[in-house]
Order: structure tokens, then sequence, then C-alpha cells
């Protein structure tokens, strides 16, 4: 295992104990992070969207990933969550594909992506079912995500 995909397992093994400062110690201080839930964030947001993510899901959060592989400037792995997401409580079993780009030993880059629209049928039931692959139900879970995000950090004292 190089030191690539060594970085991607201690990202994950973090990830698996629920740990989101050994998470964020994995990333570059300039890291961009990209899903379909919450689009695009830079730097300390991503960090803070781990934490949240953590401290919301209360334990209730299962990690398994498989398929690391990385070479001198990018990495692939894949993994899979299950929780009950916070707003309905409905079970969700969301398989991820997550792709990473390193620099000075860090991720700089990490994209995770998966099917909006089945993810969107778990979390939301029939609200998901039939709008799941709308751009405006997309756009909704987004706007929403990034606004959970900056109370969590206005309630923490966090944030850029």
């Amino acid at each position: 295992m190089n030191t690539n995909e060594q970085i991607i397992e201690e990202f994950y093994a973090a990830f698996a104990a629920q740990n989101a400062e050994t998470m964020s110690s994995c990333y570059h201080p300039d890291i961009v992070f990209e899903d379909p839930a919450f689009g695009k964030l830079h730097g300390k947001d991503v960090s803070d969207m781990w934490h949240m993510l953590i401290e919301r899901a209360k334990g209730n959060l299962n990690i398994k990933f498989a398929n690391i592989k990385a070479d001198g400037q990018k990495g692939t792995a894949t993994w899979i969550a299950t929780y009950h997401f916070t707003k309905t409580n409905r079970k969700v079993v969301n398989k991820i594909n997550a792709s990473f780009e390193f620099k000075d030993g860090l991720i700089i880059k990490h994209t995770d992506s998966f099917d909006f629209w089945n993810w969107a049928k778990q979390a939301l039931g029939t609200t998901g079912l039939l709008f799941g692959w709308s751009s405006f139900l997309h756009k909704k879970v987004q706007h929403q995500a990034l606004e959970s995000l900056r109370k969590y950090q206005q309630k923490n004292n966090i944030g850029n």
C-alpha cells in the first residue's frame, strides 16, 4: 500500500470510528470537496461538514469501505454509509464512489458521487420517489444541506 492509499485508508477508518478530527487531518488546508448533497465546499467548510454529520448521527452511522486505489496524484475508493436521515428518520443505505487528488501528502480534492434519486427515495420516501430525478429537488436538498452547515457553524462559533 502506497502513502496515498494509506491516507485514504486512514480517512475511512476514522470515518468508521466517527472521528472527524482524524478525518480532517487527512485533508490539505485548501481541500475542495464535492458531492450531490452539499455541492462544492472548500477549506474549513469540509471539516465542519464531517463534524456536523457525525454529531447528528449520534452513533447511528455505519461506514464500510473498499477498493482503495491510488497512485502519486489520484485515487479512488468505494464506500457505503448506512444511517437514518435526520429530517425523516428513514433508513438510508448509500453506495458512494469517491475520487481523490493529492498534494503535499494530503487529500486536496475529494469528490463523492452517488445515485441521487436512489438516495432521495430512501431519505425522503414518496417525495424522493416522485421528484428525486428533478433538478428542483436536487437544488433544494443542496440549499438545505448548506443552510444546515451554516447554522451548525454559527451555533458552534466556527466556519470560514
